[in-house]
């Protein structure tokens, strides 16, 4: 069980200094980062840790994390934002 703390952190650890990663990153911890399993929570939390070069570049498809936790919660997050509806 995520605690409501938790969630409030991920939600601003998601607002970052690029809207482009805003709109992938913050529907996706509203919607899908609740049910993530303690593992992907904590790739989640090291993923927020990352420059936002980075992620803009792993989010892009341009580029691959190394680690495999990540590698595999970016797929997750992309696979999330292509089937997600627009937020009205």
């Amino acid at each position: 069980m995520v605690s409501n703390e938790e969630l409030n952190r991920m939600r601003w650890a998601a607002r970052r200094g690029m809207l482009e990663l805003d709109l992938v990153l913050e529907p996706f911890v509203a919607r899908c980062y609740a049910q993530l399993d303690a593992d992907s929570r904590r790739a989640f939390q090291a993923l927020m840790s990352c420059e936002d070069q980075e992620l803009y570049a792993w989010l892009l498809g341009r580029e691959q994390p190394s680690e495999p936790e990540l590698r595999d919660l970016v797929e997750r997050i992309l696979a999330f934002t292509r089937t997600a509806p627009a937020a009205h």
